[in-house]
């Protein structure tokens, strides 16, 4: 299931992403990465907060339709 249907709270693993090249390489960056761990936090406005490696990080629901947990 896509990242942007996980309810907050829910610790969850990623399995793939998908998208443009350009997008998975900027994910990468962030530490989204096949096998870490994510845990969704909420949902603002459209945009996912989620916690990765010590991290919040906001992403668009774009981006989160395209990451596979």
């Amino acid at each position: 299931m896509p990242l942007a249907l996980a309810r907050p709270g829910e610790k969850i693993a990623i399995k793939r992403i998908g998208g443009r090249e350009d997008m998975k390489k900027r994910l990468e960056t962030l530490g989204f990465v096949v096998g870490s761990p994510v845990t969704v936090v909420s949902e603002i406005n459209g945009n996912i907060i989620v916690n990765i490696k010590d991290s919040r990080i906001a992403i668009s629901r774009e981006m989160a339709d395209k990451i596979m947990v």
